[in-house]
């Protein structure tokens, strides 16, 4: 039985569940989700900016409207809850919980809770802060003691 920790920031689409549960062929995982709502994890300019480098300048626009601290608790356990359906239904065991402060600190304290084998960075791609290495994989590689991988998520389920 393998264990990964799976961070998220929001639901994971059909490609990212088929995705992470094939990753290691045969193999039963069991996933720990940690789901950080995206209005809580970067400030609103840097989102922009991520936006604009993906060509996405409508959602650039929007970026105003991303709910943010108490308006994203409900989006967020709702995207946590889909999430967590989606991989069961895909033949893993999941389990999750929101994080809304500090997601690194959370994320070393479920690793060592846990012992887990890995853990999975699975958001959009945030430019300004992997430049800096200043997003949660690079961040995470200093603090669980575990590999960290990082992917993409998929934009449409």
């Amino acid at each position: 039985m393998f264990t990964s920790v799976l961070m998220i920031e929001k639901a994971l689409t059909s490609a990212d569940v088929e995705f992470v549960t094939t990753l290691h062929g045969d193999e039963p995982v069991v996933f720990h989700v940690l789901l950080q709502p995206r209005g809580d994890q970067a400030d609103r300019l840097l989102r922009a900016i991520d936006d604009i480098a993906l060509g996405e300048l409508d959602e650039a626009a929007r970026e105003r409207e991303t709910p943010e601290g108490d308006a994203a608790k409900g989006p967020a356990e709702q995207a946590l809850d889909v999430s967590l359906t989606a991989l069961r239904a895909a033949g893993s065991s999941a389990e999750g919980r929101m994080v809304e402060d500090h997601p690194l600190d959370a994320l070393r304290k479920l690793v060592e809770e846990v012992a887990a084998d890995e853990v999975i960075v699975l958001t959009d791609p945030h430019y300004v802060e992997e430049f800096f290495h200043r997003d949660w994989a690079s961040r995470a590689r200093h603090k669980v003691g575990v590999p960290v991988l990082k992917l993409f998520s998929h934009s449409k389920a």
